[in-house]
């Protein structure tokens, strides 16, 4: 395409351009001005320092990068980062797409608009209150305890939130509940674009519900599962930093807060709590890496075998 033909097209479609630019001065501004700032993790930054000032600044190298590998406490946050992040992709992602496959079968528009509107409601709750709610409900004197003791199910109330075995599956859970809804919209509107004249000849061939959502529907939306799952591994080493914060505290066991500890929740102990801004910067760098070559990876993979990419 030459430059006439693509200053000529970007012409024709000159108010979809208009409505595009608030979203790329948006990303520009709190996406990619604040990028200057990743200099600082090849310095020992202290606060007043001009991050430009380089006839000032302490050069340090790749010092914070090898702090970070070589900390104790290393092979602990990755697991802990790794082990949040695998459950959410095992849990958390499919479980919507479940949800608007059961929605999409519901005949009565009634039903199926209020069970949508249930499930989208946990969405718009601050993770502060979510954190406050899922605390209360598995205390010890709190329903979930009240309700295993009054079946017989267990003798004493089990202290949920004090045991690291249980930390990670509630905290899976918990995001579950709250966002399972919202994250099946997009899969109901990539349904909704299937041609409803391949259902009714799916019908006249006998094919039953279940046979019309493996072959039809499940396939029919296959490209947006894939862009979906891309885009969450994209961002998956960065999961869990809010729901953490609100479901652990200072009254929590020392196992649990080990258990809880990501690398988000390092970069903020190390970064705002401590004032190593340097070394959080790091650490937050060789996240971001990290994540930039998984989703890179997996494009080429679903590119390869699945016709669908992100690029």
């Amino acid at each position: 395409m030459n430059i006439k033909s693509y200053l000529g097209r970007l012409w024709e479609q000159r108010e979809l351009q208009l409505m595009v630019i608030p979203g790329i001065l948006f990303i520009l501004l709190f996406f990619y001005t604040p990028m200057y700032g990743l200099i600082i993790s090849f310095q020992d930054y202290q606060i007043g320092q001009s991050f430009f000032d380089f006839s000032k600044a302490d050069w340090v190298g790749l010092k914070h990068f090898k702090d970070f590998i070589t900390d104790p406490s290393f092979f602990d946050i990755l697991r802990n980062t790794f082990a949040v992040s695998a459950l959410r992709l095992l849990i958390t992602f499919p479980a919507p797409i479940i949800l608007a496959l059961m929605l999409n079968e519901i005949s009565g528009k009634t039903f199926k608009r209020t069970i949508q509107s249930i499930s989208y409601l946990p969405h718009f709750i601050s993770w502060v209150i979510v954190g406050g709610l899922v605390t209360r409900f598995l205390s010890v004197d709190g329903a979930l305890n009240g309700i295993l003791v009054g079946l017989n199910i267990i003798e004493e109330p089990i202290m949920f939130m004090g045991e690291k075995n249980y930390f990670w599956i509630i905290l899976v859970l918990s995001d579950l509940w709250k966002e399972i809804g919202w994250s099946s919209i997009i899969f109901l509107s990539a349904m909704a674009a299937i041609d409803p004249e391949i259902y009714q000849v799916a019908c006249i061939d006998g094919a039953n519900r279940w046979q019309r959502m493996i072959y039809i529907t499940i396939p029919g939306i296959k490209s947006t599962i894939v862009i979906v799952l891309l885009l969450t591994l994209g961002s998956l080493l960065m999961y869990g930093f809010e729901p953490i914060m609100q479901l652990t505290n200072n009254l929590n066991n020392k196992q649990v807060l080990d258990t809880a500890e990501t690398i988000d929740t390092h970069v903020l102990r190390m970064g705002v709590h401590l004032g190593n801004y340097s070394y959080a910067t790091a650490v937050g760098l060789f996240r971001s890496i990290f994540s930039v070559l998984m989703l890179v990876t997996a494009n080429r993979v679903a590119k390869k075998y699945f016709d669908t990419s992100l690029w």
